[in-house]
């Protein structure tokens, strides 16, 4: 990858579709308002009940602004209706934009947004939700066939766009279950992998996510396959996801849920717990 392309930030998904304009001019508007009103990031995510680093993503395009947000922005920031009047045209095109994704994987994406709770369990790399986005880059950087740098750097762009779920309120309620093989895998080289153990940790100290490692020598094991996903979308019942070698499955026949609900409740009963698991984290981060 050329340097240019290094310092380039991925276009959003809002930016492929046509919507940047909106986007750009909100996240202006949250920063002049900030601004007008003395606040700090830190005192504006503080007053919103969000991280510093949300609303610093927020004003610096990172991440797009989300109806939730410009509703409790527009209040603390006494804009008077200014952001509110934004929040259809916004929700709008964050759905516009869930339609980027390939059509295999859009039933899964919409339900992932919608989504109450979500069990994630991983078996190769860190979980797409809570991956940095130079972790998620060196995935796709040795995909075979190779990827065009074009298509390598719109899918990291979704892949952090998706990002967003973690931030909403009400909070859903996640798990994600690891195996310790993929923690020990230094992805990237050794600065990507411990910036990635350090964002799992960081993600541990949220009060709706909890974090658990499937320890190596871990002598029963009731789901030695492939990875999968449970999650229970808005007023609909509890659905499976899994996808093998780029062969996808949204599961949604009860039978079949119960038998990875199953087994996500005995790995996790045998995984570490949630403070065992983080220290194991730390451990590793600290490790040459």
């Amino acid at each position: 990858m050329s340097d240019a392309a290094r310092e380039r930030r991925p276009e959003l998904p809002i930016e492929l579709d046509g919507t940047a304009f909106l986007f750009n001019t909100l996240r202006l508007q949250v920063k002049i308002l900030r601004t007008a009103s003395g606040m700090s990031q830190k005192d504006l995510g503080k007053a919103l009940s969000f991280s510093e680093d949300l609303v610093s993503s927020i004003e610096r395009g990172v991440r797009p602004t989300q109806p939730d947000f410009l509703n409790r922005a527009d209040d603390a920031l006494k804009a008077g209706g200014l952001l509110k009047a934004a929040i259809d045209d916004v929700e709008k095109a964050l759905a516009q934009a869930r339609k980027r994704h390939p059509d295999w994987f859009r039933d899964y994406a919409d339900a992932e947004a919608q989504a109450l709770a979500l069990h994630v369990y991983s078996v190769q790399a860190v979980p797409g939700l809570l991956q940095t986005k130079e972790y998620a880059r060196a995935n796709f950087m040795h995909w075979r066939p190779l990827l065009s740098e074009q298509t390598m750097e719109k899918r990291v762009a979704d892949r952090m766009a998706r990002q967003v779920i973690l931030e909403k309120w009400p909070a859903p309620t996640f798990t994600f279950l690891m195996e310790e093989a993929l923690l020990r895998r230094p992805t990237g080289g050794v600065a990507v992998h411990k910036e990635q153990l350090r964002k799992l940790l960081d993600a541990g100290q949220k009060r709706n996510i909890e974090i658990q490692v499937m320890p190596i020598n871990c002598p029963d094991h009731p789901s030695l396959d492939s990875s999968f996903t449970l999650l229970t979308p808005k007023g609909r019942r509890q659905v499976a996801y899994i996808e093998a070698q780029g062969y996808p499955k949204l599961i949604t026949d009860q039978d079949e849920v119960r038998i990875f609900s199953e087994r996500y409740g005995i790995m996790r009963s045998r995984a570490l717990r949630t403070d065992e698991s983080l220290s194991l984290i730390e451990t590793l981060l600290g490790a040459p």
